[in-house]
């Protein structure tokens, strides 16, 4: 398993930030965990910090900026373009999962219903 990797979720449920805070601490208690509220937060947030993200989390649903629009923002970024992003949404929509794909999503993932297929997906994402 990979030391020290750090996560960003960037969602405007905090609930859900709670919830995969979480799910990670239960995966294993040394993966860390940066959140934002929306793209235009993250994309401020990772244009001032010191250390990258080794993969970035994103709802598609977001006041400010949306995750397609986060998505198309990172990719044309030179110091955030490889960048693993993975849409982590309650769309299952077939056009949403082509869209962020072609855009350049690495995977899309519907958010599970339950706590426990959550870790089971971070425990396979991260070992």
């Amino acid at each position: 398993m990979l030391q020290n990797q750090l996560l960003f979720l960037v969602d405007d449920d905090i609930d859900d930030h709670e919830i995969f805070k979480s799910a990670l601490a239960k995966v294993d208690d040394h993966l860390a965990l940066q959140t934002a509220t929306n793209g235009y937060e993250a994309l401020e947030a990772l244009s001032n910090a010191d250390t990258l993200p080794d993969y970035i989390f994103v709802d598609l649903n977001m006041p400010r900026m949306g995750g397609m629009q986060f998505l198309k923002e990172i990719k044309q970024t030179e110091t955030l373009k490889d960048i693993p992003v993975i849409i982590y949404t309650t769309s299952s929509n077939p056009g949403d999962i082509a869209k962020t794909k072609e855009l350049g999503a690495v995977s899309f993932v519907t958010k599970p219903s339950r706590f426990s297929e959550l870790c089971s997906f971070l425990q396979s994402l991260v070992s």
